[in-house]
């Protein structure tokens, strides 16, 4: 039997031993040694957390013979009886054979209270431009968000896929406005990161035909939004995966004066220097492959090589934070269908049992 039918690995172990006060912060590679035992949960019970993703072969499947659940009421059923208390949502559809129409939000939010679950996010749509059509847009989305009974109401891409600064101040002051509105309905508006938000940003030296800069003076893209948006209104959810792949990926810049200047990306000291600011996470999992261009490859938490344990006890604001399990390959199709809510459900044992 191998490593994950007996649903322990090696990172699984020292994960759920690692993360004492103290412990040394995440190195150049994202590994960390784990100390001594440590004795109070890292993510307390209430705050373990799912974001819909990893299992929407499930969520979006028609009614089968596998015996596997599907659509909301199945899925969520099987996610509560796992442990899960926190869910965050990635669309409010599944398959309309199930009801014979589309199931409603107001529908979605009694199965969430029915087992206990609460929505705590949800990875919509934040509008690129600021106008009377796309205010209205993003009136509806928080409505939504408010009748699933939400906190926090997010989106899974950056604010920019740009690397230019004029194109991440205009992010800023759309972000602020959007944060403003969902603000003034007592939501926390968040962004998710990948690994290119990490990147450098193009801020300074020769300019190119276009008339963007060539070189950085050495800050980060996503921390300069962050510096820059209100903190009343903006927040963060940190993908802790693709922050470590940006730190295998983006190691270096070419300064104002055309020299390449190394900047090791440290995924932990981001969160640790404002751990307020991020509010929720996405605990994903990877195990570390330095010949590849990530740096990483997806696999159930627990089973991979990213310190858990470490960097949730080093981050401050402990039992503060919503960590929600995602790992985007968890669906194993036609020939295993089962397999999303299996590493759901190894995926909830690593986390439960991280302690600090």
């Amino acid at each position: 039997m191998n490593e994950s039918q007996h649903g322990m690995s090696r990172r699984r172990m020292l994960g759920a031993l690692a993360g004492v006060a103290g412990a040394a912060a995440v190195g150049a590679t994202g590994l960390g040694t784990p100390a001594i035992a440590g004795n109070g949960l890292l993510v307390p019970t209430g705050k373990r957390g799912i974001i819909l993703y990893s299992v929407r072969d499930r969520i979006s499947a028609a009614p089968d013979a596998t015996g596997v659940p599907y659509g909301f009421e199945r899925v969520l059923a099987r996610i509560a009886e796992i442990g899960y208390k926190e869910v965050e949502f990635a669309g409010y559809t599944q398959h309309t054979s199930i009801l014979g129409r589309q199931i409603t939000p107001e529908e979605i939010r009694k199965i969430l209270d029915d087992n206990g679950l609460r929505a705590n996010g949800s990875h919509a749509s934040v509008p690129s431009t600021v106008n009377p059509t796309t205010i209205a847009q993003f009136e509806q989305t928080l409505d939504t968000a408010e009748i699933l009974g939400m906190t926090h109401i997010g989106t899974g891409s950056d604010p920019t896929g740009s690397n230019y600064k004029a194109d991440w101040d205009a992010a800023v002051d759309r972000w602020n406005t959007f944060g403003e509105m969902a603000a003034a309905r007592g939501l926390k508006l968040y962004t998710h990161n990948h690994d290119a938000a990490y990147d450098f940003l193009r801020d300074s030296g020769p300019l190119d035909a276009q008339g963007r800069p060539t070189r950085s003076s050495g800050v980060r893209k996503l921390e300069y939004f962050i510096a820059r948006t209100n903190p009343e209104w903006v927040w963060f959810e940190m993908d802790i995966y693709w922050a470590h792949v940006a730190q295998h990926r983006f190691r270096s810049y070419t300064d104002p004066d055309g020299v390449t200047q190394t900047s090791v990306f440290d995924p932990l000291a981001v969160v640790a220097a404002q751990p307020i600011r991020f509010p929720l996470f996405h605990a994903k999992d990877g195990t570390y492959d330095p010949a590849s261009a990530a740096g990483y490859a997806m696999v159930p938490l627990g089973e991979g090589d990213i310190d858990y344990g470490n960097f949730f006890a080093n981050m401050g604001a402990k039992g503060y934070h919503n960590p929600m399990w995602e790992q985007d390959n968890a669906p194993g199709g036609a020939t295993d269908p089962g397999r999303s809510l299996r590493y759901a459900e190894i995926s909830y044992q690593h986390m439960s049992g991280l302690r600090g």
